[in-house]
């Protein structure tokens, strides 16, 4: 089965790592970004998600990144785990981008 728990690191530097997933597929941890358009220097910033297990062993996921320390903006990523051919697990995620806006005529531009 995928194991979300430890360090996990994407193609532009950016680390995550999961301190630990809980029976019921709850999971914390901490992001920390390599890329940031804040003003603010970059901190780490706390996670929350969720694992679905299936019984093949590849899981679905999703989670919450709250930038807070540095930015006015939350992330959250979904995405699956799968095996390599080298035995190693991959993740593929996506993720959607909220900053905040000062009006609602705003709105269009604060999702990315």
């Amino acid at each position: 089965p995928c194991n979300l728990t430890g360090w996990w690191e994407n193609d532009l530097g950016s680390k995550m790592q999961v301190f630990n997933v809980d029976n019921d597929g709850t999971f914390s941890g901490e992001y920390h970004t390599a890329v940031s358009s804040a003003k603010k220097p970059i901190q780490p910033s706390p996670l929350i998600g969720s694992q679905h297990l299936d019984e093949d062993g590849q899981c679905t996921f999703g989670f919450t990144v709250n930038w807070k320390k540095f930015s006015d903006s939350t992330a959250v990523f979904v995405g699956e785990c799968f095996k390599g051919d080298d035995g190693k697990e991959v993740l593929h995620t996506s993720w959607l981008l909220r900053e905040k806006v000062d009006s609602e005529p705003e709105d269009w531009k604060a999702t990315r």
